[in-house]
């Protein structure tokens, strides 16, 4: 039923994103550091640093609004998923490699409308850090340069902004679209994962099935999501870039900005090479692998059908 595949739905996506968000974060921050301002050197560096300058919950900053919007998105996508197949599906028979793709490309376009702002507000969030440890460490090196008749530099104090905060000021400035920037990107990034990892998690979900009418076994289900997940984000991974640098607000010193998605390609393939495309691509299979995983299994495992038979029945 249609309660039970949004309660599966959002339970597997608040499972998953306590669990990965710290590498998602790792991500954020190595895709939006250009040539020249390099704070981090990989995901363990990103990550001991942020620990050691923000504190062990500074790996979270932004888990808030992924963990409010994360269970509409994931529901949106599953059951449009479901939904779409369900109507290409003609008596039962079995979707053709074709159909799967098609359905996986409709609910990666439903699933945008809610993934476009959560991912435009947890990015601001999650940036922020990099962008004071850059500052501070340019004020440190400005301070030993400069003559000690000069004094010592004000020390750089970063001012913490909120989700809240960051969408009253893009609703007061710009409207519902400052919440929506990035969102032919973020489409270009969904709309191809989701036609990836639908059909070839079927396919692959369905080796394990030893009869058609049985589900296969729950670590099947589990492998299948996270082989399927894994492929389809670092398949997407450009796509994942430019949405990333489009999204961000602010910038780090002698950064670039960028007034598209043309332009924003154009600008990383000349002064960063092709290779700059498949930053953060290893966090981000790290991040999908077992977070559809999870998801696969808690709809394996049919959380949302036993709460919901737990519920009282109306009286006949």
């Amino acid at each position: 039923s249609l309660p039970a595949k949004l309660i599966n739905g959002g339970i597997a996506g608040l499972i998953g994103v306590t669990c990965v968000f710290p590498i998602d974060l790792a991500k954020t921050r190595l895709q939006n550091q250009q040539n020249g301002q390099r704070m981090y050197t990989s995901l363990s560096d990103c990550l001991i640093k942020t620990i050691r300058s923000e504190g062990y919950f500074g790996m979270y900053r932004g888990a808030a609004v992924n963990l409010t919007l994360v269970t509409p998105e994931k529901a949106i996508k599953l059951a449009a998923n479901d939904f779409f197949r369900h109507h290409l599906s003609k008596d039962g028979k079995k979707l053709t490699l074709m159909k799967e793709m098609l359905a996986g490309c409709g609910a990666g376009t439903c699933q945008v409308i809610v993934t476009t702002p959560m991912e435009m507000l947890k990015i601001q969030l999650q940036d922020a850090g990099r962008i004071a440890a850059q500052k501070k460490l340019m004020a440190a090196q400005a301070q030993l340069s400069s003559s000690p008749a000069a004094g010592a530099a004000e020390p750089v104090v970063e001012t913490r902004t909120t989700a809240t905060q960051i969408t009253r000021e893009l609703l007061r400035s710009k409207g519902i679209a400052g919440l929506y920037k990035g969102l032919g990107a973020t489409l270009l990034r969904d709309v191809p994962f989701s036609i990836v990892y639908f059909p070839l998690f079927a396919n692959l979900n369905k080796l394990g099935q030893k009869d058609p009418n049985v589900k296969a076994p729950f670590y099947v289900s589990f492998l299948s999501g996270c082989v399927a997940g894994s492929t389809a984000a670092v398949a997407v991974n450009p796509c994942d870039v430019i949405k990333t640098r489009l999204q961000s607000l602010q910038r780090g010193v002698n950064e670039d900005t960028y007034s598209g998605i043309l332009d924003c390609t154009k600008k990383i393939w000349q002064k960063e090479g092709p290779t700059a495309f498949f930053k953060g691509a290893y966090c981000r299979a790290l991040v999908i692998a077992p977070l559809f995983g999870i998801a696969q299994v808690v709809y394996f495992i049919g959380i949302a059908e036993f709460l919901l038979d737990m519920l009282p029945k109306p009286r006949a």
